[in-house]
């Protein structure tokens, strides 16, 4: 009989059961819990789209509530105010000299404003209302009144009154309410301190003019603001403006009371040290004017203009700058009398800065460049030797004279004794004109003269010419004043029929020399004259600026700078001095031009110009005699003619000192004083001397040792006293 098997385990099949019990009932779990999870977002969504739909509600019940509800009242009440902007004009920057002393500043003082404000104070009823209240405390009529408040129709704010007095002001501010639209704020007056001391460079301020008001307006500016019109204060008007604030008033249109909304300060303008020496600048205007009012008495004439420019060699930031005659800023700020002074300025060309706006010829001055300029070329060498046995020389038909025969000079005693008839025939050479003696008068290369004229002379002549543009001369320097103007040179033209002077630009002579190298000739009717001219500094046109340029590049070695007035810029702040202060920006020393002198051609210029001072029959050494320092310079006395003189002689000094460690450079021009020795030279000492001094050089006596600042009896020198009484 068969056993029956059993399972092995029964305890298998429990778990198995148990196992997909817990599995069902997880599962149940699970989808429970994905049901509350759904019920759950469905809420969320639910109270979310409740939210807006509550929100959105409410906003349109407001809507409807403002627009419909209210709307009436809201809309009355904004035709009975009406909020108007008050312009507040900033304070323009400051200018300082290089020590830091205050040249220019605006003066504190209080303006009576009137702002336009359309259905408040524009009536003809409420203007002359508000006349009637003003006229008695302002000392005038109420038609006068009546005539200022409609003045300057154009402007929505004007300038009412200004320099108010301190019960003007109380007045004003006290019946406020009973003048809508007037506002009394904080003005200033620009104010020079120191009188007609760099009038020229600092310029002046003055309103914006219906000419020139669209262009103000496009960039910000308000109509009553002062802007600069002349010299720094123009060329700086980016920085010196400042910020303008505001102020807001809201003005009910029924009663025309006034409720202050806000204010917005104004930020002043920026503040700006110059590289001026404040010594060396009043010294010298009142060396100047010493010097040219000596003259003019000896010699029965009247030197119309002068100027004279010191240079840092090294940085190009000028130390002086003096323009011959001198004008005060002040009588151009409103209120100062201009009239008093309008005849002088009208005659006296006081307004013109001659450092930068007069060129004339340079003379002698222009040889040291040449000299250079010969021996790049290989016109003449470094061993090159002259026979000056006769005062005068035949140059075409021309016979150009010479102050004395020197015997035999090399390239140094050239420049030393500024020997023209050296220099007449490096010009010669230079444009292949042969044969030139004391009685011929030569012949052009290859005979025939219009041919010559075409190539070899118009080549030569614009290599003198591009040897002088290269250092400076004759070109815009680029410093920083506006208007300045550029030199030039002379062309003589002489036809059978006629002749006429060309003056060259620098353009002129960049388009001919680009011509010469494409097609090898350009046609002009120059003469030998003309080369001759050009090669000993009469045959072009230089500015102070351009030779003080010219004599730093010769010093320092062949760096061509710009020329510069701007040390550095200073945040606002109403700063007596800038001691302590920290400025925003230096402003760094710019390269227009590395010369690359050859070291030896440039040697022989510096001893030349060393000789020259030096050296007994040295042209400069008599105004050097006894200098602690040794200096280097050169002398010009060109031929020029000056209305209400005649000719007469232009009277011109380049220097720079100390020789063997150049800091400062000079240029002096005089017209009408003289040969340069007589004039020019001794102001350039006198310079020299003040600059020293000022900065206390080692080798300066300790006793003649002064301070940087403007002397403490400026206003006492005639320099000022005279000016200030100029009618």
């Amino acid at each position: 009989m068969k056993r029956r098997l059993r399972p092995r385990s029964s305890g298998r099949r429990l778990f198995q059961r148990s196992t997909v019990r817990k599995m069902r009932a997880r599962s149940v779990e699970k989808a429970k819990l994905e049901k509350q999870r759904r019920n759950l977002q469905v809420f969320r969504s639910s109270a979310v789209f409740a939210t807006v739909f509550v929100a959105m509600s409410a906003l349109v019940f407001r809507l409807g509530y403002i627009q419909i509800t209210k709307g009436s009242a809201f809309r009355a009440s904004q035709n009975v105010t009406t909020v108007q902007r008050i312009p507040i004009i900033p304070a323009r920057g400051r200018i300082y000299d290089s020590t830091g002393q205050l040249l220019a500043y605006d003066q504190p003082s209080y303006s009576v404003y009137f702002t336009r404000i359309q259905k408040i104070n524009t009536t003809n009823s409420e203007i002359a209302r508000m006349a009637a209240l003003l006229a008695p405390q302002f000392h005038q009529t109420t038609a006068q009144v009546v005539q200022l408040l409609k003045s300057q129709q154009q402007y929505s704010t004007i300038t009412l009154f200004k320099n108010v007095t301190e019960a003007q002001l109380t007045f004003v501010t006290e019946h406020q309410g009973n003048l809508p639209g007037l506002s009394v704020q904080l003005d200033s007056q620009r104010t020079y301190p120191y009188g007609d001391l760099l009038g020229q460079v600092l310029g002046y301020v003055g309103p914006i003019t219906p000419q020139n008001v669209t262009y103000y307006l496009k960039h910000g500016y308000m109509e009553n603001q002062q802007v600069g019109v002349a010299g720094l204060e123009l060329q700086y008007e980016n920085l010196l403006r400042g910020k303008d604030g505001y102020q807001e008033e809201q003005y009910s249109l029924t009663s025309a009371a006034a409720t202050h909304v806000g204010t917005v300060p104004p930020v002043a303008g920026n503040n700006l040290q110059l590289t001026i020496n404040g010594r060396v600048q009043a010294v010298t205007q009142q060396l100047m004017m010493t010097t040219i009012q000596n003259y003019d008495r000896q010699n029965n004439i009247k030197i119309p203009t002068a100027a004279a420019v010191m240079m840092n060699v090294h940085t190009g930031g000028i130390l002086a700058m003096v323009s011959y005659p001198y004008m005060d800023p002040n009588w151009f700020v409103p209120g100062n009398n201009f009239v008093a002074h309008a005849q002088y300025l009208s005659t006296s060309g006081a307004e013109q800065n001659s450092a930068i706006q007069m060129a004339l010829p340079p003379g002698s001055t222009a040889k040291p460049g040449n000299l250079i300029t010969a021996l790049d070329y290989g016109i003449i060498t470094p061993n090159t030797t002259f026979n000056d046995n006769a005062p005068y020389q035949m140059i075409g038909t021309y016979l150009m004279h010479e102050d004395a025969n020197y015997g035999i000079v090399n390239d140094v005693t050239a420049l030393a004794v500024s020997d023209d008839r050296f220099f007449y025939n490096v010009g010669l050479n230079f444009g292949k004109w042969l044969g030139s003696t004391t009685t011929n008068g030569g012949y052009p290369m290859g005979g025939n003269l219009q041919k010559w004229r075409d190539t070899y002379f118009i080549r030569g002549l614009t290599d003198i010419a591009a040897g002088e543009l290269r250092f400076g001369l004759a070109r815009i320097t680029g410093i920083d004043l506006p208007g300045e103007v550029a030199g030039g040179f002379y062309v003589e033209h002489q036809t059978q029929n006629s002749s006429y002077t060309q003056v060259l630009t620098q353009q002129d002579i960049e388009k001919i020399r680009a011509q010469l190298k494409k097609t090898g000739s350009y046609t002009n009717y120059g003469s030998p004259y003309d080369l001759a001219a050009i090669a000993f500094g009469q045959g072009q046109q230089f500015t102070p600026i351009e030779l003080a340029q010219y004599v730093s590049t010769i010093a320092n070695g062949g760096k061509r700078l710009t020329p510069h007035l701007l040390e550095a810029i200073y945040p606002p702040g109403l700063h007596q001095t800038l001691n302590g202060q920290t400025p925003i920006k230096v402003i760094p020393t710019q390269v227009q031009a590395n010369l690359h002198l050859n070291p030896t051609y440039l040697n022989l210029a510096h001893q030349g110009m060393y000789q020259a001072a030096h050296y007994p029959l040295g042209t400069v050494y008599g105004g050097f005699v006894g200098a602690h320092y040794a200096v280097a310079g050169k002398t010009g006395t060109a031929g020029i003619y000056l209305p209400g003189i005649g000719k007469t002689n232009n009277s011109v000094f380049i220097g720079f000192a100390p020789y063997n460690n150049p800091q400062i450079a000079v240029a002096i021009m005089v017209p009408g004083a003289g040969y340069g020795a007589t004039t020019a030279v001794p102001l350039g000492r006198q310079m020299m001397d003040a600059y020293f001094n000022s900065v206390h050089a080692s080798f300066m006596p300790k006793s003649g040792w002064t301070n940087q600042n403007v002397p403490s009896n400026w206003t006492t020198m005639s320099a000022y006293t005279q000016v200030e009484q100029a009618k």
